[in-house]
């Protein structure tokens, strides 16, 4: 594997590990900084995590348009320095203000995953773009399974330390990157920066040009929305359903997150060679409806912790969608159309986690017409439906064969 390509994976996997690396610490980093008691740390939790993914979908057309204009490696390089930078200031903060701060600017600097799509689009024959876009997705789920994991061992050396941890990772990526990271866009193909595209409505609507793009993006809205349930509601749907402790629960989603590297990294490509990336994307979609319907039905503990890594098998799902879009834009456009999916993921993890946590209020409380805590998995289910018969509609069988 060429060096340009693990640092584009290690880009990734960061970005995941930032994220889950700073949980295990966030109720006593709260309390340090006068947050107030549990009730109130958790809500300042969700504050911080809905301004990273604001500006997420705000920004990530923004590092899409910059890339496809002076190219994907200043682009990197620069984020990762700022997010080291960032980082530092988040682990000497004094106060809840300073905090967020901080994680408004990770979610600006996060949003390089676009540029980091691009970059993958840029170096590879378009039929082999769905594969080496699973690469990326494996990628974060390897941070998303470490990160918790090391934030956790390193807690024991103080609330800080995750944050330093980070932006050592960070600073040391950038290095990396510098030394091997070779610009994958031409001059002759770049395009002009316009605001009026660098934005999320301006951006869907331009790319919604492109014939059957809209569709698709719609496709990968719905998809991710309803994807969004496990972030959601996994660890109070295990408490309520199987009694789980945190320990049970941090492990179930270990489970999730490594199988789902194993078939983004692995097993799509002879999934891919089999059936296509129309087929993949069917499948996917099929699978996911029996995944979630099981999870609402189960009531054994076991058997829910030995579904969880199978209903990660429709993980195949997200990189053949990139690949089929991907080969539907110019090289000058590859930027925008990975600017405007991280702004439709972090769109879907803003909204979804209301509607499935009040769908779960819903039938859990003691006033419920009945206790059904799987209720969430049912909505995401007929959502995927939905998300399936639309495809089919707007995607002929000869279209996006491989």
């Amino acid at each position: 594997m060429r060096p340009a390509v693990i640092f584009i994976l290690l880009t990734m996997m960061i970005d995941a590990m930032g994220i889950g690396l700073i949980i295990p610490v966030m109720p006593d980093l709260f309390a340090e900084v006068g947050a107030g008691g549990l009730s109130t740390a958790a809500i300042w939790g969700g504050i911080l995590a809905t301004s990273f993914a604001v500006m997420q979908f705000l920004f990530g057309p923004v590092m899409g348009g910059l890339s496809d204009r002076f190219g994907r490696r200043p682009v990197l390089l620069l984020s990762l320095v700022v997010m080291a930078l960032d980082y530092l200031v988040m682990a000497v903060a004094g106060s809840i203000w300073l905090l967020l701060l901080g994680r408004t600017i990770g979610g600006i600097t996060a949003a390089t995953q676009a540029t980091a799509n691009a970059y993958m689009a840029d170096i590879s024959a378009p039929e082999d773009r769905a594969a080496n876009f699973g690469l990326i997705g494996a990628a974060f789920g390897i941070g998303f399974v470490l990160g918790p994991l090391v934030g956790g061992l390193l807690a024991e050396f103080g609330t800080r330390a995750p944050f330093y941890a980070a932006a050592l990772l960070s600073g040391l990526n950038a290095l990396f990157g510098y030394l091997v990271l070779k610009e994958t866009l031409p001059p002759e193909k770049r395009r002009k920066f316009e605001w009026r595209r660098a934005n999320p409505l301006g951006s869907l609507m331009q790319l919604s040009k492109f014939s059957g793009l809209g569709s698709l993006l719609l496709v990968f809205f719905i998809y991710q929305f309803a994807f969004a349930v496990y972030p959601a509601v996994w660890s109070f749907f295990g408490k309520a359903r199987f009694g789980w402790d945190p320990a049970t629960i941090g492990l179930s989603l270990a489970l999730f997150g490594i199988m789902l590297a194993i078939v983004q990294g692995g097993l799509i490509r002879p999934v891919m060679r089999l059936l296509g990336e129309r087929g993949t994307v069917i499948y996917g979609h099929l699978f996911d409806i029996g995944a979630f319907i099981a999870l609402a039905l189960v009531t054994s503990g076991t058997i829910a912790l030995i579904l969880v890594p199978m209903a990660a098998l429709a993980a195949v799902i997200t990189p053949a969608l990139q690949g089929i879009m991907s080969r539907s834009v110019g090289a000058d456009a590859q930027g925008e159309l990975q600017g405007a999916l991280t702004s439709i993921s972090a769109l879907a993890m803003i909204l979804s986690p209301m509607v499935m946590t009040g769908t779960f209020a819903a039938f859990t409380t003691a006033q419920a017409p009945v206790f059904f805590p799987g209720a969430p998995f049912v909505l995401s289910a007929a959502l995927v439906t939905l998300a399936l018969v639309i495809f089919i509609r707007h995607t002929p069988r000869t279209s996006f064969s491989s």
